[in-house]
């Protein structure tokens, strides 16, 4: 992944409304801009199923690829929908976040039947993220990539998870925390089909986790853990076989 650049640079010359643009929409030509912002201004606090109906007919238009039957919630916010792919069926709740932020990244990919939760952020800067069919993220999580994140299929994630993929800072360089870019990495994380994080699970930068795992709640996951397994405490150890 080519290097990031931080929040705040993005919009680093030009005016407000240069910066702006940069930031939550990228660089993508001026009638998308207005068109996006059109369609957001119009459309994203309707309330009930009238709302629901009415960005589920505008807003497809928006995304890199968008599925049939795509359900949006209120107040949702899309950055740089121009890398994103909304595979059939995804639902995407009320005060959720979706941004595929990134000078040099593919971006998000939500495969089939996924949901994204209320209040919850899947968000990259510069990384890339994908999901697979049929992954459920509860309230209040947050998947975050600045190198690749990726969900197998099936995945169940409890409410309040943490999944961190890269945004590391190298606490041995003198440079201050303030002006490091603050995207290290220490690998690719990659979740096998079929898992089941419980409530406030934080699996940290390349700790994967294989095919069939229960990761219980609370825990801290620092390393990889192998296929079928059960684990559990801070920092996370695995239990036994399943």
């Amino acid at each position: 992944m080519a290097e990031a650049v931080k929040v705040k640079d993005i919009g680093a010359g030009g005016g407000a409304f240069r910066k702006y643009c940069r930031l939550v929409h990228g660089d993508v030509a001026l009638w998308r801009v207005f068109r996006n912002e059109l369609l957001v201004l119009l459309f994203s606090n309707i309330p009930g199923a009238l709302g629901i109906v009415l960005r589920r007919i505008f807003y497809p238009c928006m995304f890199r690829s968008c599925g049939g039957g795509v359900v949006f919630g209120r107040s949702v916010t899309l950055r740089h929908t121009h890398k994103i792919d909304l595979g059939r069926g995804c639902i995407i709740d009320d005060f959720s976040l979706l941004d595929a932020k990134g000078e040099t990244n593919n971006g998000l990919s939500l495969g089939a039947g996924v949901y994204v939760g209320r209040h919850s952020s899947v968000y990259c800067k510069n990384g890339d993220i994908v999901l697979g069919d049929r992954v459920n993220i509860s309230s209040h999580c947050t998947l975050f990539s600045s190198n690749r994140l990726q969900v197998g299929e099936g995945c169940m994630i409890g409410a309040y998870c943490y999944f961190l993929s890269g945004g590391e800072y190298d606490y041995k360089d003198a440079t201050p925390f303030a002006d490091q870019l603050g995207m290290g990495t220490r690998g690719e994380l990659t979740i096998g089909d079929d898992c089941w994080f419980g409530t406030r699970v934080t699996l940290l930068d390349a700790a994967s986790v294989g095919k069939r795992c229960v990761i219980a709640a609370g825990a801290v996951v620092t390393r990889p853990v192998p296929d079928r397994r059960l684990a559990m405490g801070v920092p996370a150890r695995v239990i036994r076989e399943i």
